[in-house]
């Protein structure tokens, strides 16, 4: 088309058809359009051989990039802290539970305390008919003043030196189950020392006061007589007034040390048998958490290691506490029939963890047990197994102090 364009315009030239200026101003126009055309091409050849040599990068191949580091940063964390700062959500409050029965079988006469009461230790929870138990006390007495009068004894200083016995020794064996379960307390730094030193106290004038009493009965049986105390019908006598009398004073069930009862289902005129439970005892004593940790998450966990707590019934507030033991078993669940091991058959890809448990005590002791806790009740724990000055300990402790606060929701 331009060569067209060109031919024409010299064959008018050579015509005299245009003039010289105008033919001249009509080269220079063609000759500007020509270079206008040939610099876009050459804009555009640029632009391709720039896109050729510089590629567009697609931006997902960084984003995998940092996804994949981010996973591995955090299965790295997650390994760091079940070894450094092992922690779990299912924590349990527990304390000893007892299940109070009483000695003897009998008619409820009266039930002392309602359900759910905070009692002291001593104080009567609930008394059976005590008619039946004052008749075989006197049916024993009349029994061995018959029996000594028949060997020609005064039985009357003998059975109230007996009485007086099987008293001091009644007295004295509530003692020491008091002081025993208070020294084990001291032990673990969760008593005083004056509680302990009056405890001591209790069971030195329990002792001294059985060994007064078997020393009256000794005298009796003295004054009785080498061949009475020898008598075989006496020695049968005595023992089943003894038996008679602390028969008599188990009417009134009394608890065993401080603490709450729960489950009171008694009423009056019910009947209860010997040994059979009529409500339950919860230890105020004694309180502990207890967490079922991994086995991996074992490795440096030892007993004294510190650790955070978190109860779901004090939001807001971690308590301080340290690793008092860790259990040495638990039941796998395998059945036996016939004398045999039952089989479990594999019906999972991966088979789930085995916990055990791990007690942990408050550090401030008893005093610094929080009021509103209930036994059973959920609580976050943190063990900081490698210290509290490490990076991971700190992130643990941060986790924690955020949770503390969303506790408030749920």
């Amino acid at each position: 088309m331009e060569n067209r364009q060109l031919t024409n315009l010299r064959a008018a030239a050579e015509n005299d058809v245009l003039s010289g200026p105008v033919v001249v101003g009509i080269v220079f126009a063609f000759a500007e359009k020509r270079l206008l055309k040939l610099s876009e091409k050459l804009k555009r050849e640029t632009a391709m051989s720039v896109v050729e040599d510089h590629p567009a990068r697609n931006p997902a191949a960084k984003i995998a990039a940092v996804v994949i580091f981010l996973l591995l940063a955090l299965v790295a964390l997650y390994a760091l802290t079940d070894r450094m700062a092992p922690s779990s959500s299912r924590g349990i409050v527990s304390a000893h539970v007892v299940q109070i029965a009483p000695r003897v079988s009998g008619e409820v006469l009266r039930v002392h305390v309602a359900d759910d009461a905070v009692v002291q230790a001593g104080e009567p929870l609930f008394s059976l008919d005590p008619r039946p138990l004052e008749l075989a006390v006197q049916q024993a007495e009349a029994n061995l003043i018959s029996v000594t009068q028949n060997v020609d004894a005064s039985g009357a200083s003998l059975v109230a030196a007996q009485a007086d016995v099987t008293q001091a020794r009644a007295m004295l064996d509530t003692t020491r189950l008091q002081s025993e379960r208070i020294f084990r307390l001291e032990e673990r730094g969760l008593a005083t020392t004056s509680q302990a030193d009056a405890a001591r106290g209790q069971m030195a004038d329990a002792e001294a006061r059985l060994t007064s009493a078997q020393a009256n009965l000794a005298s009796a049986k003295t004054q009785l007589g080498s061949q009475g105390t020898d008598n075989p019908s006496i020695a049968a006598a005595q023992a089943q007034l003894e038996r008679a009398q602390y028969d008599l004073a188990s009417a009134t069930v009394l608890a065993p040390h401080f603490g709450v009862v729960t489950n009171v289902s008694l009423a009056q005129g019910q009947f209860v048998g010997a040994g059979n439970p009529a409500l339950t005892f919860i230890d105020a004593d004694a309180a502990w958490v207890t967490v079922d940790l991994r086995e991996n998450q074992l490795q440096n966990v030892t007993a004294g290691d510190e650790a955070g707590l978190l109860f779901d019934a004090v939001p807001g507030r971690i308590y301080q506490g340290r690793v008092q033991s860790i259990a040495w078993g638990i039941n796998p669940g395998r059945n036996v029939q016939g004398g045999l091991v039952v089989n479990q058959p594999a019906n999972r890809w991966f088979e789930p963890p085995r916990r055990i448990p791990v007690r942990i005590e408050l550090t401030g002791g008893m005093q610094e047990w929080p009021g509103n806790v209930r036994v059973g009740g959920k609580v976050n724990a943190v063990v900081f197994a490698s210290g509290t000055g490490n990076p991971v300990a700190w992130l643990a402790k941060t986790l924690q102090r955020i949770q503390s606060f969303t506790s408030y929701l749920h």
